[in-house]
């Protein structure tokens, strides 16, 4: 039986048969690549490499663990929970809880990331992408004859799922590694000065937008003479998307999702921002303090987005970059190289994970 298949590697593809169960590229595709059957999805190859066991944290360790990362989120987390729950927002700080999907309670779930144990944690086994681990792993982890027959049979050591995570998000690790890998390796543009922001409070009036609790700074008429007298050049589509209609024809680019891979650079605010939601994508593969890393970037981020956007932020704590000045293009872009130089370990250490996982090509 021969069947026809399509080969997703974000921005290739390749014709495939499937002949007595092994599958045959014409051109071999680069990897990593998942094919899609018709009809039935299915990852290939289904067997992947051993995830090594590099450490064992007992309850008194790994609970230490968990609850000082939910300090550590809870310093973000808990002042937004408090604000919705009051029918209050804020226009800088909300945003990362917002806008990307991750909520808040899952935020402050602690995860150690693949290849570590947790002893006495059978809570956690019915958790998604966890499973208990067998007493073959605890002591190839180190762990005595005794702890590893003891913890196996009560099955309340648990590990994460690396087959069933890489199985059943086979293509989002490899769009991960695609979108990661391709802005690491380009060089990065500055300048922007932010000018997406203006481009989205463009013709307000015109448009009929209307700023609840947010006065433009310079007033309609200033904020527009300013997006017409800048160069627009946004390589983000997320934020693309939201430019008025008569700003969108002023960019230079124009961006689409199926571009996004290719046009991601590594001086853009909000490809440092989306660098946390691809780490949290890949929970619980990756570990939290990770994570909280990716999350630390983009909350800082988003900081230097709002004090260069055209709004009148000064009530809310943060003081205004002047764009529209050469002494405040400076600043910001002095602030913009920061931020792009904290993303590139940030970027490596995320790649290291999906690269370490992705299925590699049977021969």
């Amino acid at each position: 039986m021969v069947l026809a298949a399509r080969v997703e590697r974000v921005s290739s593809f390749a014709s495939c048969t499937l002949r007595e169960g092994r599958c045959r590229f014409d051109p071999a595709p680069p990897l990593p690549f998942v094919c899609v059957f018709v009809g039935v999805r299915v990852l290939y190859p289904r067997s992947m490499s051993g995830v090594v066991f590099s450490q064992v944290m007992d309850a008194r360790q790994w609970r230490a663990a968990a609850a000082a990362h939910e300090v550590r989120a809870g310093r973000y987390a808990d002042p937004f929970a408090q604000r919705r729950a009051r029918h209050e927002v804020h226009p800088v700080e909300d945003f990362l809880f917002t806008y990307y999907t991750l909520k808040p309670g899952q935020f402050k779930r602690w995860h150690p990331g693949a290849g570590v144990i947790l002893l006495d944690a059978p809570e956690r086994a019915s958790w998604r992408f966890y499973r208990p681990a067998t007493e073959q792993e605890l002591l190839e982890a180190g762990c005595t004859p005794e702890v590893a027959r003891t913890q196996a049979e009560a099955a309340s050591a648990v590990t994460v799922d690396v087959t069933d995570f890489v199985e059943r998000r086979a293509t989002a690790l490899a769009f991960t590694h695609e979108i990661l890998r391709n802005t690491a390796a380009k060089k990065g543009q500055f300048g922007c000065f932010g000018m997406h922001e203006w481009a989205m409070a463009y013709k307000s009036v015109e448009n009929n937008i209307r700023h609840d609790y947010l006065e433009l700074r310079l007033g309609a008429e200033g904020t527009d003479r300013v997006v017409e007298s800048h160069r627009i050049r946004c390589s983000h589509f997320d934020a693309f998307r939201f430019f008025m209609p008569q700003a969108a024809p002023m960019n230079e680019l124009q961006p689409t999702r199926e571009t996004q891979r290719v046009l991601e650079q590594p001086a853009c605010l909000h490809a440092n921002m989306d660098v946390y939601k691809w780490a949290y994508k890949l929970l619980p593969l990756v570990d939290s303090t990770l994570v909280m890393d990716c999350f630390d970037l983009a909350w800082d981020a988003r900081e230097l987005d709002m004090r260069a956007a055209p709004y009148e932020i000064r009530e809310w704590g943060y003081e205004p970059i002047p764009v529209e000045t050469a002494e405040g293009k400076a600043e910001y872009v002095r602030i913009q190289r920061e931020l792009s130089e904290r993303s590139i370990g940030l970027r490596e250490r995320l790649l290291e994970v999906c690269a370490r996982y992705l299925p590699p090509l049977e021969a």
